[in-house]
């Protein structure tokens, strides 16, 4: 893989959500993104019993916000060539998608997710 330096525009992985952001900075195993579009939206639940419902705490998760910067381990960071798209179009497209997905599973994880993407959606669109 080629060199990844400061400014480039990358994708990268974050728990289970992905992202388009910029690298600001690079450290020993991590390089710091700065968010600018996200790709997908991540996964509602606990991530230790995923696509559960019955856990002791069903987390809401919200996607990384707008210019919001996180360390990112270098692996799971990559070039990113194509043209950056409005922060709020790619999450809204990021939760349809999600949402679409989910609909087609009739499990109480999926149920409980759509309700959680639904109070997000509220929020992010305020």
């Amino acid at each position: 893989m080629a060199e990844v330096k400061i400014g480039d525009k990358v994708t990268a992985i974050y728990k289970t959500g992905k992202y388009i952001g910029e690298v600001t900075d690079i450290r020993p195993q991590a390089y710091l993104v700065r968010v600018l579009g996200v790709l997908k939206h991540p996964m509602q639940g606990d991530l230790h019993n995923p696509k559960e419902a019955d856990v002791m705490l069903f987390h809401e998760r919200r996607a990384l916000a707008y210019r919001e910067q996180t360390n990112v381990p270098k692996q799971m960071v990559k070039p990113f060539a194509e043209e950056i798209p409005d922060y709020k179009d790619s999450l809204q497209i990021a939760l349809d998608r999600m949402r679409t997905e989910l609909e087609g599973d009739s499990s109480p994880w999926a149920e409980q997710s759509i309700r959680n993407l639904d109070s997000l959606e509220k929020d992010y669109f305020k």
